[in-house]
């Protein structure tokens, strides 16, 4: 799907901190991005099981509506003592204030009650591109890691204050964005993403 400079792509969320990123991450491409908040468009109900069935009914949900090409992201943290939760129900976890303080206080009460000595876990992204009326492309990128507590940094968003990637010692709250940007979950999911979009 071919998006040429000054188009208009919808980003299929209501999440500003995650707006943001990915308008930083699409920057290069001199693309007008729209939030879904913005074009007042309904959130869809997340009725998938993976995260790739959720980007896509997202994207697919913003383009027909809008009548523009839309992106869609479904990311979240899977820890492996937890079996993989909160998984596509992260944000959910963090109840409807999406108070992710809550959120990460549940994934350490959740570890402490299980005596868990593993606290290794990845991020995930799938995104979606969805031109109105078409099936979404996917792109999925992970990034590999383990939880520490309690949360350290300001500069993330989610569940960044407790996530260490592997071969790192700072969360990636404590990271600089650009770096962050240049190894997380969601940029890899992206460089299949721009592979495509720069063709």
């Amino acid at each position: 799907m071919k998006l040429p400079r000054g188009s208009v792509l919808v980003i299929a969320s209501h999440n500003q901190g995650k707006v943001r990123e990915i308008a930083e991450l699409l920057a290069p491409f001199g693309l007008q991005i729209k939030s879904a908040a913005e074009l007042n468009l309904p959130e869809p109900e997340e009725t998938e099981t993976t995260f790739a069935g959720n980007a896509a009914l997202k994207a697919r949900a913003a383009a027909d509506a809008s009548g523009l090409t839309a992106l869609a992201d479904d990311s979240g943290l899977a820890v492996v003592a937890l079996d993989g939760a909160p998984g596509i129900y992260s944000a959910r976890w963090a109840g409807p204030p999406k108070d992710f303080s809550l959120a990460m206080k549940k994934v350490e009460t959740a570890l402490t009650e299980k005596h868990a000595k593993d606290f290794s876990a990845k991020f995930v992204c799938a995104l979606a591109l969805a031109a109105p009326n078409k099936e979404p492309e996917i792109f999925e990128g992970e990034v590999h890691g383990h939880l520490v507590f309690p949360p350290r940094g300001n500069k993330g968003f989610g569940y960044d204050p407790i996530f260490v990637a592997d071969g790192m010692s700072e969360t990636f709250a404590e990271i600089e964005p650009a770096q962050k940007h240049a190894m997380s979950h969601r940029a890899k999911a992206f460089e299949k993403l721009i592979a495509v979009l720069s063709k």
